[in-house]
């Protein structure tokens, strides 16, 4: 090789080298958002998967970024210990948000959220972690570039050789399955820059080593209650430092840790020190070769003024760009979020406006929100709750919006048990609706209902909103749910309301106070179920379609539920029934394998019974005067309807002449 052709090839080398190192240090996205209180849940069957739709996806693009840090509460969308198999309605669902993430070419990172910060991280976690990653490498390995990895969110109370070969199992684990994708990796000590450097280098080139950011943490964690001790006393800390608008310390923090930011926050609360900080994290990068990125920071909003709020993110957003450093930041809808505070959250109406031009984002137009009356129904729940619906349920029970065993209608219906007196299904609309126009027109509460006991009562209510007038209460307007009303035989029993039936039920504002007919309808803030006469204890309550609606259109199905089977959750005696012959004509034979007299009726679809009896084992009906047709046969002891099935009976064809 000649002497040029020799130079030009190390140049190459040498091109090559320094592409690859800048390369190595920056992400394929810049800036984006944590798209928090979604997949937080305490498992599966807790997310609400409409909270969030594709068109807030759309919005999150148009504001300018091109990154979502999706939390997830990894561990609990699993049945546990011993194998954590992660549930399938999480996983199907958790695709139709990585298929808007791929549609609309936004980078979308999978955070294991499984995260609590008042307990340190256990050293026995890599067993759940390896488990739950192989099950998400097989199902995701061969979705797009957009898809990312993060292995868990803020280790704490851990040693850092201890998490950092936890970390490296994960690691191995994931690409025994996929290859593919990017895993992001961070220090224990809370995903802190000060542990950056106690990481190794993990032997993976597909790896963004991330970190987070809240300092001053006094500025930034003012007003926080999650603390120990609880920040929640702590208020209008300047940022940057001015002496004369310092408050002075509470003597609750004397002694605390509390009481060491407080000493330092002169030096520590200005713009400053906050690049200082940044800069230990831009010094890994440098040092390593590495990609980095800040998955977390941000200032809560509840004691933090404003204008100090905004001057913070500013600061930190500019420099983390200055620097190249990508980020998201916490949170979207939330206590650190881009929306103004005390807001509905609405994308038109309430966005921050001075925070989103401190970090260079787009400006949508933003117009006041009116409350005008509602002028249509609208759905509540039908297989998954409505978006705009916040659920606020407060409950010592079971309570499961995606309870598959018969739904009245779809995939899914909402299963109740276990509940003690005035525990609710609450359900809060955003923002609260005016009714004033429905209840006018005659619209009405519709829903379909079964329970397996008799005794069962509950009230169904409307409350409105407490105003800023002290003299103002929540007040209720409902209606009382007994078995005079409905069956509780264990099948589905459609319920329309009209508005108007509704009656004043009081107001609780610590103390009770009886009705006096101020209740509110044009400013509505939710809507309960309530068992208020007594505990719903062991008795069961599903409910599905539920509506506010003109239209009485809700068809219930006779047949939901049974089949030789109990229909109700939490039944342990199969029932076992025989029927034959099915379809029958002159005689029909019922076999149920128990030792206690069993009580058997048979209905019409209507629900009107036909026929009653009571027999032990089996028994021999004759059904010759019975019209042809399908009929239910229900079965159960002197409680309660326990079993159902379907006959048909028909007459044979008579012969021609």
């Amino acid at each position: 090789m000649n002497r040029f052709l020799l130079r030009r090839t190390l140049l190459i080398v040498a091109l090559v080298m320094i592409m690859s190192g800048v390369m190595a240090q920056e992400t394929p996205f810049s800036k984006g958002v944590n798209l928090t209180g979604w997949y937080q849940a305490g498992n599966a069957r807790k997310v609400h998967y409409k909270k969030y739709s594709k068109q807030d996806f759309i919005n999150i693009k148009s504001l300018g970024f091109d990154v979502i840090r999706l939390p997830i509460n990894l561990h609990y969308m699993t049945d546990g210990a011993p194998d954590y198999t992660l549930d399938n309605i999480f996983l199907e669902n958790l695709n139709l948000v990585v298929d808007w993430a791929e549609e609309l070419q936004i980078h979308l990172i999978l955070d294991n959220h499984t995260f609590s910060p008042s307990v340190d991280t256990d050293p026995g976690v890599g067993t759940i972690l390896n488990k739950v990653w192989k099950q998400m490498a097989i199902e995701f390995v061969n979705r797009s570039e957009y898809i990312y990895y993060e292995i868990l969110n803020e280790p704490h109370g851990i040693s850092d050789i201890s998490w950092n070969n936890i970390q490296r199992t994960v690691i191995e684990t994931i690409r025994e399955h996929d290859n593919n994708h990017y895993i992001f990796v961070g220090p224990a000590g809370w995903n802190s820059y000060n542990n950056l450097a106690a990481m190794p280098e993990y032997d993976d080139d597909k790896l963004i080593y991330t970190f987070h950011f809240y300092d001053p943490f006094l500025f930034t964690h003012q007003g926080a209650s999650w603390n120990t001790p609880s920040m929640l006393e702590i208020e209008n800390i300047p940022f940057p430092y001015d002496d004369s608008s310092m408050p002075s310390m509470p003597s609750s923090f004397e002694g605390t840790w509390v009481e060491g930011l407080y000493d330092n926050y002169p030096n520590d609360g200005n713009a400053a020190k906050v690049r200082e900080l940044l800069d230990i994290a831009v010094a890994f990068r440098e040092e390593r070769q590495v990609p980095i990125f800040c998955g977390e920071f941000g200032v809560y909003q509840l004691n933090s003024d404003e204008e100090d709020r905004v001057r913070w993110y500013n600061t930190v957003a500019h420099y983390l760009d200055s620097v190249n450093i990508a980020w998201t930041m916490w949170d979207y809808h939330g206590g650190f979020g881009l929306f103004e505070e005390n807001s509905n959250g609405l994308f038109e109406h309430d966005l921050n406006v001075p925070l989103l031009e401190a970090m260079d984002l787009n400006i949508p137009e933003q117009t006041e929100y009116k409350k005008l009356p509602d002028s249509t129904g609208f759905v509540i729940y039908n297989d998954y709750l409505s978006d705009f619906i916040n659920e606020v349920s407060y409950t010592d029970g079971i309570l499961d919006y995606f309870y598959n065993v018969y739904p009245n209608s779809g995939k899914y219906c909402i299963h109740w048990t276990g509940a003690s007196r005035y525990q609710a299904i609450a359900l809060d609309f955003i923002p609260d609706k005016d009714f004033t126009k429905l209840v006018n027109e005659d619209y009405a509460f519709d829903f379909v209902v079964r329970g397996n006991d008799p005794m069962i009562s509950f009230e169904v209510r409307f409350i409105d909103s407490k105003t800023d007038d002290p003299n103002d209460l929540p007040w209720r307007n409902g209606i009382t749910i007994r078995n005079s009303r409905v069956s509780f035989d264990n099948m589905w029993h459609h319920l329309h309301i009209p508005l108007q039936y509704l009656t004043e039920k009081g107001a609780w504002d610590g103390e009770w106070h009886d009705p006096i007919g101020e209740f509110d309808w044009s400013d509505i803030d939710r809507l309960e179920i309530v068992p208020e006469e007594g505990d719903l204890g062991q008795a069961h309550l599903l409910f599905d379609q539920i509506y506010v609606t003109d239209m009485d259109t809700v068809s219930t199905d006779p047949f939901t539920g049974i089949d030789g089977k109990l229909p109700y959750p939490g039944s342990n005696d199969p029932c076992n029934i025989k029927i034959y012959p099915n379809p029958a004509s002159e005689y029909l034979t019922i076999e149920c394998k128990t030792e206690n007299e069993i009580n058997i009726s048979i209905r019409d679809i209507n629900g009107r019974e036909i026929l009653q009896e009571r027999f032990t084992d089996s028994i021999e009906l004759n059904i010759s005067d019975i019209s042809p047709g399908i009929y239910i046969i229900m079965l159960g002891d002197q409680c309660k309807w326990i079993c159902q099935s379907k006959v048909v009976i028909s007459r044979p064809a008579q012969p021609v002449c």
